[in-house]
């Protein structure tokens, strides 16, 4: 009898995707294995990952993809598509690999196919939509304290309702299931397998994980919650009673949920096909923006306002020491994606210390300027006090007021950060930015972000070269990381 021909190989695409409500904060992933003819999902995998890193999380949905397809067939030959140029980049081999947190799982991500068998392809965020809807999904049932469910899955109803708006003549080999289960790392807890369903009904979601046998999802343990504090004294514009305030990221999910029967499978996928806009929000991966205020100036020892209208000075040997410790920690971290200053020079000098760190240019964006203190630049607060008594306790008593001479008022500098936080959210969505500012707009983002009424900004110290972080979700809701780990070197 003649040899049988080789078996072709088979090739999956798989798209993945990780995300950090604070960076680091609250994290998940989320990957699908594609068939590349047909765009059909053959396995969905997604993890809540407690307190981590974006970059570690999307290394984690990477490594989770690639399990899941080597599950299907190990001798697959897989394209990666990411929106994430670090790890397309550094699993290309183009980049080298420094976070310590990144090598170990980038070498084991390595070690799932034999060299060769993977590509990386970088992808929009628009096109990474599925893995993007599966790392907030379980993020979000990580925030419940729950584990993530694939029956738990609204990756799949925009696809659902398309295929019921489709022409005749669409095969049903086009749909994609929310239906197969969830892998997850070993050692982590989580399940693993199914097959797609060619036309992704409940009763095709029971047989198909009653064939595979599985379908079991545990939770991942929940990492450590972070620290939060607001400065030291050391501001360019005095404040009066600073409490520290802060809000540490936090989350916890449940126990493990059961294996199901395939019947109770069935009963739960139909309700997820049935039940268009079931589930949670796709909220998207928000916009963090991580707010240094500049090192320190001439002036800022001696907590002289310092505003748009006055000397704009440049950094002290102090102040440039505090920048280059920033950048060596942001590029320990290794999350930064872009860097926009304020026009000052005081912010320019800090942003470019730290850019070059990053291999980052500077972006400068005239919204995040200081406040211009008119007649009170270059003053002491008690030089003030004597000079100007009764504007300075209009000031006290009023966002609305402006300082002596035609300066801006907080209310202004309201106005202002606002507008400009919209422009950066719009143009910096699902990444993670430097804003380098000063220390009203900085005070201005976190109030904003908390609800705040003006006079919380006399409530807040903010140290040279100290941190801040605030994320924007799609829903317009924020959350804040309040850290001060650079701030002081004498």
């Amino acid at each position: 009898m003649a040899d049988q021909a080789p078996r072709p190989a088979r090739e999956f695409v798989v798209e993945a995707d990780g995300g950090s409500r604070g960076n680091p904060g609250p994290a998940g992933y989320g990957a699908v294995v594609l068939d590349p003819v047909t765009g059909e999902a053959l396995v969905e995998a997604a993890e809540y990952l407690g307190v981590v890193t974006n970059n570690v999380a999307e290394y984690r949905g990477l490594l989770a993809g690639l399990r899941a397809a080597a599950e299907l067939d190990p001798d697959a030959a897989v394209h990666v598509r990411m929106d994430s140029k670090l790890v397309v980049e550094q699993m290309s081999g183009r980049w080298k690999i420094k976070h310590p947190d990144m090598k170990p799982l980038a070498a084991e991500a390595a070690r799932v196919f034999p060299p060769g068998r993977v590509t990386y392809e970088w992808i929009p965020r628009a096109s990474n939509k599925h893995a993007d809807r599966l790392a907030n999904e379980a993020m979000d049932a990580g925030a419940r304290g729950e584990a993530w469910s694939p029956f738990d899955s609204t990756a799949e109803l925009d696809a659902a309702a398309a295929d019921r708006a489709a022409p005749a003549g669409r095969t049903a080999g086009s749909r994609r299931t929310g239906a197969a289960s969830a892998v997850a790392p070993a050692g982590t807890g989580g399940g693993d397998g199914g097959e797609p369903a060619p036309d992704g009904g409940g009763a095709a979601a029971g047989e198909r994980l009653a064939r595979a046998g599985r379908g079991r999802v545990e939770a991942a343990s929940p990492g450590a919650g972070t620290r939060a504090a607001l400065g030291t004294p050391g501001t360019d514009a005095p404040a009066t009673g600073a409490p520290a305030i802060g809000t540490p990221a936090t989350g916890a999910p449940g126990p493990g949920v059961a294996a199901e029967t395939s019947g109770e499978a069935d009963v739960r996928a139909a309700k997820v096909v049935a039940s268009p806009g079931w589930g949670p929000p796709d909220m998207g991966a928000p916009a963090t923006f991580v707010l240094l205020r500049h090192g320190e100036t001439p002036l800022t020892p001696q907590k002289r306002f310092s505003g748009s209208g006055g000397s704009d000075p440049s950094l002290s040997p102090v102040g440039r020491e505090q920048a280059e410790r920033v950048a060596e920690s942001l590029a320990r971290r290794g999350t930064i994606e872009a860097v926009v200053a304020s026009p000052l020079a005081r912010t320019r000098e800090t942003a470019g210390i730290v850019a070059a760190r990053l291999g980052l240019e500077v972006a400068v964006e005239e919204g995040l300027r200081e406040t211009d203190f008119g007649a009170w630049e270059g003053l002491t607060f008690g030089e003030v006090r004597e000079r100007h008594p009764a504007d300075l306790d209009a000031w006290l008593a009023s966002p609305d007021a402006e300082p002596t001479g035609g300066g801006e008022s907080f209310a202004a500098t309201g106005t202002r950060i606002a507008a400009t936080r919209d422009k950066l959210v719009a143009a910096y969505a699902g990444r993670t930015v430097l804003l380098v500012s000063h220390v009203t707009p900085i005070k201005t983002f976190v109030r904003l972000a908390l609800g705040a009424p003006p006079e919380s900004l006399f409530r807040m110290e903010l140290s040279a070269a100290s941190l801040s972080a605030v994320a924007y979700y799609a829903d317009g809701g924020a959350s804040v990381r309040l850290f001060n780990e650079t701030s002081h070197l004498r």
